[in-house]
């Protein structure tokens, strides 16, 4: 990230200011606070430092924060899972002695992941990276996400195609929220990889050329996308709801693998059904023109 000390800043205002004094156990006081949500004072006596040292940690200082400094701040403004990592991220990349952590191998999808991909017929699927890029796709992973690889922008990615292709807003049916996850999951990212250049090229394109992800952004939110469901329109079978569950791979660090399935007997399991199979007759369609082309 381009400015550490400001994401700091940030993140920990924006958290103090969205708990009030009675979600922390605090007594209610009339009259008018002139701030939002916890005093800094509030949330150092809460975390158990001084107002002083939590002052300089808000202003963007976390260097030498210990665990347990960083674990009462993370309990005291009650953060989730995906904030706290968030939190410790952040210290760690703090540290005087930080490296990037991105491994310029990653990116490389070897030849056993590429045939566990192959090996899903029933199921799209596809391995990404941490920067969202789509790295490797079994064929019915390219027919699910046929608006996204039909971007002419390579590596193929998902949140530039959602922030910054018109055809995001009806292939996502829950555009609003997809939108939202995607630079929330960014962040995260920048939080485990402060200095990996082709993530800071991406976040400076999209705030650059998206307002909707500069605000997606300053809201400082981050999550993980572990499982869940996502409500698809398809230009070939239409509405889809489908379940999906992102792995990370413990061969692979930075890689995760998406795969997408349908309850059995719904429609969108029948809809999967469909398209595997204008999958397959795409293949013959392919193979019979390259024979034709060959004995031409």
């Amino acid at each position: 990230m381009a400015d550490l000390r400001a994401d700091v800043r940030e993140f920990l205002s924006s958290r103090r200011a969205r708990l009030t004094p009675e979600q922390a156990g605090l007594p209610a006081y009339g009259g008018n606070r002139r701030v939002p949500g916890l005093r800094r004072e509030e949330v150092a006596m809460l975390a158990g430092v001084s107002v002083d040292y939590y002052v300089r940690l808000e202003r963007g200082d976390l260097r030498g924060a210990s665990e347990r400094v960083l674990d009462a701040l993370a309990t005291t403004l009650r953060l989730d899972d995906a904030e706290r990592e968030y939190l410790f991220d952040l210290a760690k990349a703090a540290g005087p002695s930080t490296r990037r952590r991105h491994n310029p191998g990653t990116d490389a999808v070897r030849a056993p992941v590429r045939q566990v991909l192959d090996a899903l017929t029933d199921a799209p699927a596809w391995v990404r990276n941490g920067r969202h890029d789509i790295l490797a796709a079994n064929p019915l992973g390219r027919a699910l996400y046929a608006p996204v690889f039909d971007d002419p922008h390579r590596p193929v990615n998902t949140t530039r195609f959602t922030y910054l292709n018109p055809a995001a807003r009806t292939f996502w049916r829950d555009y609003d929220r997809i939108a939202h996850d995607a630079a929330s999951m960014l962040r995260l990212e920048a939080g485990r990889n402060p200095h990996d250049p082709d993530l800071i090229r991406l976040i400076g394109e999209l705030s650059t050329r998206s307002e909707l992800f500069r605000q997606r952004w300053a809201s400082q939110d981050v999550v993980f996308h572990r499982s869940g469901t996502k409500r698809l329109h398809h230009p070939v079978v239409g509405d889809l709801d489908l379940n999906y569950e992102s792995m990370e791979l413990p061969s692979e660090p930075g890689l995760v693998l998406n795969v997408y399935t349908a309850p059995v007997g719904s429609p969108s399991s029948d809809g999967l059904r469909v398209l595997a199979s204008w999958v397959a007759t795409q293949a013959e369609r392919r193979t019979a023109s390259t024979t034709d082309t060959r004995e031409g």
